[in-house]
């Protein structure tokens, strides 16, 4: 090696030499090279350590986790029990006829504990933030994107048990899966995907209000309304026409319909009329485009504002 090229390292005190893309920092110290990975783990390393941190804390707090089960399953029995009767007189008119309002309202039920769940995705990291945690966990060597990842994993999981379980009830209430047990696992596969973007919605609540209750507040908000101006409930055609306006801009509208398609084995969708895939996939392919655009913008969003909120939060 020649003295030129040795000379661009610098000696450590231990004798060896410093990589020459560390920089000498004012205090004396070298900063990271760039593109050095902060952890020692693996993305694989730093993701699972906070898939189970994120399931260890829902065990530990229950509540959450049976609260956001509890609610929807008061929705299924209330709502067959109560509007059963006029609910299906209105249901023999419209696309989805000759159903019972059980079999109608189960898919949308396994959307509303979609939601739920979600909505309890920014509440835990306020808690973080609350606790003094969040700035501990920014600052330690990990993949920011493994942490995310690692932690959204924890609720889908959640999500997944909580809609397998709905559906178990619904059956047992009368409600009747048309495509079986393909059909089932593809409802909790919507249910996973339309939870994406309201769990990094809840996410983006939490790191601009760093509040608990204003977090709650948004995701409430925005939940319960959003669900009664959709095709949750009613068919579109026995809703008015400023909610029918309304329900075609409305995501839970595309996560309902495509759970209901799956439920009823046809193509369900009114908002907007789709003939180009036939059956079936005329609800399905536009309702998976709608939703997989807005995980994606929702998504970026959250992970670019917990990356800046590494860099303006911590001291």
């Amino acid at each position: 090696m020649s003295d030129d090229t040795a000379g661009n390292d610098s000696v450590r005190a231990d004798g060896g030499r410093a990589d020459d893309a560390a920089e000498v920092r004012t205090d004396g110290g070298t900063a990271r090279p760039a593109g050095e990975r902060l952890s020692g783990n693996s993305f694989l390393g730093d993701f699972w350590v906070n898939f189970v941190r994120w399931n260890l804390k829902a065990v530990r707090n229950p509540f959450v986790v049976v609260g956001s089960l509890v609610q929807p399953i008061i929705f299924l029995v209330l709502f067959t029990q109560v509007f059963g009767q006029v609910a299906t007189g209105a249901l023999s008119g419209g696309s989805a006829g000759g159903i019972t309002y059980e079999t109608f309202l189960l898919p949308a039920i396994a959307m509303q504990v979609s939601l739920a769940a979600a909505a309890g995705s920014g509440i835990g990291l306020v808690n973080d933030m609350e606790e003094g945690l969040f700035e501990k966990t920014l600052v330690m060597p990990m993949s920011r994107s493994a942490m995310f990842l690692g932690k959204t994993a924890a609720e889908i999981l959640r999500i997944v048990v909580q809609i397998a379980i709905i559906l178990a009830l619904g059956t047992v209430l009368g409600a009747s899966v048309a495509t079986g047990f393909v059909g089932a696992v593809g409802i909790v596969l919507i249910g996973i995907l339309f939870s994406l973007w309201f769990i990094a919605l809840s996410n983006i609540f939490a790191v601009v209000t760093k509040d608990q209750e204003s977090t709650i507040i948004g995701a409430n908000l925005l939940q319960f309304p959003l669900l009664f101006v959709s095709t949750a409930f009613l068919p579109l055609s026995a809703m008015p026409g400023w909610i029918q306006t309304v329900a075609t801009f409305n995501p839970i509208t595309y996560g309902v319909d495509a759970a209901r398609a799956l439920m009823l084995d046809r193509d369900v969708m009114t908002v907007i009329e789709v003939t180009r895939f036939g059956g079936i996939w005329d609800t399905l392919v536009p309702a998976v485009v709608v939703l997989l655009a807005l995980d994606i913008v929702l998504g970026g969003i959250a992970v670019y504002l917990l990356n800046r909120a590494s860099s303006s939060d911590v001291q």
